[in-house]
């Protein structure tokens, strides 16, 4: 049964690899994540390990956080609830969305964590203008991101902003200077 679904997730990415301009790339990110979460959903957990040339960065969880601000109880409440490290989260938030609950990406993106619709609705988040709502959402992805990568924390924020099908494909993080730059801009806040 496992090799079947093997094979769709190939034949799934090589229909994500064909020439764009069939699809609106929106489009075709949401449709291609639906299906490859359906069909990883049946496959091992070391599916989506990170590539071996890519060295692992982590950071220590067992220090305290030095999270501040207006968002603080609930991003610390996230934090415990997903073992994800505070501080990372604030840097998110500050990188996406400035501390906004009410910003909107021009792709469509919402509140404090920039969630997209599918994403939002994935993570059982029902407004994503929430800011509990939406720090829980945004956390809870960076717990799966970070358990499909190891701990690899450049994997995790590359598939945050650019998805994990585009971080699988290249092996590491993504040629786009966009999803290089939000790495590196996270990192920097995280020291």
């Amino acid at each position: 049964m496992t090799y079947i679904f093997r094979e769709r997730i190939a034949a799934l990415e090589a229909w994500r690899d064909m020439d764009k301009s069939v699809f609106d790339s929106q489009f075709q990110m949401v449709i291609y994540n639906l299906i490859y979460k359906m069909l990883e959903r049946y496959l091992e957990p070391s599916a989506g390990a990170p590539a071996e040339n890519v060295q692992a960065e982590t950071k220590d969880t067992s220090t305290k956080s030095s999270v501040s601000g207006k968002f603080a109880d609930l991003i610390e409440q996230a934090s415990e609830k997903y073992k994800v490290d505070a501080d990372l989260i604030q840097a998110v938030i500050k990188a996406e969305s400035g501390f906004n609950p009410k910003a909107k990406s021009s792709a469509g993106a919402m509140g404090l964590m920039q969630l997209m619709p599918f994403t939002a609705d994935s993570l059982g988040v029902g407004d994503p203008y929430d800011p509990k709502e939406n720090i829980f959402g945004g956390t809870k992805l960076l717990h799966r991101l970070l358990d499909r990568y190891n701990n690899n924390l450049s994997l995790a924020l590359a598939a945050y902003n650019a998805g994990p099908g585009a971080v699988d494909k290249y092996g590491g993080i993504p040629p786009y200077q966009q999803t290089q730059t939000y790495v590196k801009r996270i990192l920097s806040y995280l020291k």
